[in-house]
């Protein structure tokens, strides 16, 4: 027969607790000056509101337990033995998988929700394409006979698709609100006894393990009925086989009677015996009515996406050194080729362009002066060609201002009557005069026409540099944008990007909700409807509690932000008073504010 242990035994870190708690008391046989039994309670009590060498549990929402300051006067209290310590342990593990499995029963209850509100085409989609390879034969296979036999296969698809969605919605929200009012009891009861504890730890222990052992067998009691409500037409083979039979305590019946350690050890043994079998058969339930894996989801792509690689790798080795081929090599070859033209074409040179452009303007403005006073040399020697001429044409002085283009005219009226006798003005007349003053006019014009066109283009020499660039520019703007989506991870409302701002505040959204049902439920009297909407606010706020977590402490403000979420927590405190704290928390704290808001 197996030895029954306080703990799971696949519960590793339990183990460890387990063994150290060992090794601690055999260390106070030796060390008398150890902490007593009483000292160790209180510090767990005190450590429990900010200690780093609390244990860690995975979900982060606190109990309803007394603040430190309440705990010290416990030391005016008889001594507290190590099995009130391992209590305060056996309700952090009850709040803590009863809301492993309520997140869990809550993210599959969502998958199908979702394909429920789809359309009839998407579902039967679903049922056939994202099941799997087997369904997706035998679904094709009995729509093929369907439409054969009577033509109305499609009609068939649809009823069937909505029956399997909408079964697995009806087991999962029924298990929701049976666990989510069960964790609300709990809660309650905790946040109950928490005086009491403070008061008579001695008395009060039994009293809360024989009202937690209570919760177990009305838990056991609504799940059974469950059980034989859905026995019938379920279309799981085996969701309902599962035993759940808890084992109930000895109630407390005798007034002042003080249980000893051994009674409170077996109690505590029982119960955690009670909390493994609900989570063996919370595990079985929901594994059978579970959303399909994400290979499942997704086979289709994953099995072209193999094929393609299987493809590819194919004839990558027929290219290979290993058939003979040197194919590969001189594609590396030309790859790096590439490459390395691709970084001197559009980065490099480019880079290099606009640093010329910016640091080396001086220079240039020399040479353009040069360049300047060439062209300025040209214009004299036009000017006294012209000045000369003319002179010696009309036979009077000219002024040393005289416009150019006056001159010209002169010229250009002897150039004309020259070619009417081209011999004789050749051999003694002033054509080739005339033709050397042009060709120095155009001389200049082409200078001038030169020095306009280098200033343009030395003006949009960075325009051209910055052209280059840009290819590289939005590769690198494409890799940035890449890696940023990877480090802010928004897919999730750990993330740091707007999805997962967004997301945080849907959170809140859903914690105002549940509040406002829960209150409802109660004006109405529907005590079992609030308990469950309560165990949904515990819920969300424990996930809320995950996730700006690391974001308020690095603001600085997850002080107050996490005594918001513990007020929120709080059974006594009235709804209009919890409603204002979610407006508070939804407007005042940066890490559940809207990305526009933002600074």
């Amino acid at each position: 027969m197996e030895e029954e242990s306080p703990l799971p035994s696949n519960n590793v870190r339990a183990l460890l607790s387990f063994y150290s708690n060992y090794f601690h008391n055999r260390l106070r046989t030796f060390f008398p000056l150890s902490l007593t039994s009483q000292d160790s309670f209180l510090l767990r009590i005190a450590n429990f509101y900010g200690s780093s060498k609390r244990r860690r549990r995975k979900t982060c929402l606190p109990l309803p337990l007394p603040s430190a300051a309440a705990a010290a006067s416990l030391d005016r209290s008889p001594a507290i033995t190590t099995e009130a310590c391992r209590s305060f342990d056996l309700l952090e593990d009850i709040i803590e998988r009863t809301l492993q499995n309520l997140h869990s029963i809550q993210k599959n209850l969502s998958f199908w929700q979702s394909k429920a509100e789809g359309t009839n085409a998407r579902k039967a989609y679903f049922m056939i394409c994202e099941r799997g390879p087997c369904a997706f034969i035998n679904g094709t296979v009995q729509l093929i006979r369907d439409c054969l036999a009577d033509g109305s296969s499609m009609q068939k698809l649809y009823c069937s698709a909505s029956s399997h969605i909408s079964e697995r919605i009806s087991v999962l929200t029924s298990l929701r609100y049976y666990l989510a009012a069960f964790l609300a009891k709990v809660y309650t009861e905790v946040d109950a006894i928490g005086e009491d504890l403070v008061k008579d730890v001695e008395s009060s222990v039994p009293s809360l393990l024989v009202a937690i052992n209570d919760l177990f067998l009305k838990l056991e009691a609504s799940i059974g009925q469950f059980h034989a409500n859905r026995r019938s037409g379920s279309s799981v083979d085996g969701s309902y086989s599962h035993p759940l039979l808890f084992a109930k305590l000895p109630e407390v019946s005798q007034e002042g009677y003080q249980w000893t350690d051994y009674e409170i050890s077996d109690a505590i043994n029982l119960i955690y015996e009670n909390l493994h079998r609900l989570d063996s058969y919370l595990s079985v339930l929901v594994s059978k009515h579970r959303k399909p894996r994400t290979v499942t989801l997704y086979w289709m792509r994953y099995s072209c996406g193999a094929l393609g690689i299987s493809v590819c790798s194919l004839w990558l080795l027929r290219h290979s050194k290993l058939m003979g081929s040197s194919d590969i090599d001189n594609w590396i070859r030309e790859a790096k080729d590439s490459t390395i033209s691709f970084w001197n074409d559009h980065v490099e040179q480019p880079v290099l362009a606009i640093r010329n452009e910016l640091f080396e303007t001086f220079r240039k403005r020399q040479k353009g002066v040069m360049e300047r006073e060439e062209v300025q040399l040209t214009a004299d020697s036009l000017h006294r060609m012209l000045l000369a001429f003319s002179e010696q044409t009309v036979g009077k002085k000219f002024p040393e201002n005289a416009s150019d283009q006056e001159m010209l005219e002169i010229v250009m009226t002897r150039y004309e009557k020259e070619l009417m006798h081209p011999i004789q003005g050749l051999v003694g007349g002033e054509l080739v005069r005339a033709l050397l003053i042009q060709v120095q006019k155009l001389k200049l014009d082409i200078e001038e026409a030169m020095l306009e066109l280098d200033q343009i283009l030395r003006a949009n020499e960075i325009n051209f540099a910055i052209l280059a660039a840009l290819p590289a520019f939005f590769l690198s703007l494409i890799l940035a944008m890449l890696v940023r989506a990877w480090i802010k991870q928004d897919t999730r409302a750990e993330g740091r990007g707007r999805v997962a701002r967004i997301q945080r505040r849907l959170l809140l959204v859903e914690i105002e909700r549940a509040i406002m049902q829960c209150q409802s439920c109660k004006d109405q009297g529907l005590e079992n409807d609030a308990q469950c909407m309560y165990g949904l606010v515990l819920c969300f706020l424990d996930s809320l509690h995950t996730v700006v977590e690391g974001h308020a402490k690095a603001t600085g403000e997850w002080i107050c932000l996490r005594q918001d979420i513990i007020d929120l927590a709080k059974p006594g405190i009235p709804t209009e008073h919890k409603l204002r704290i979610a407006w508070r928390m939804e407007r005042v704290y940066e890490c559940l504010l809207p990305s526009s808001k933002r600074h």
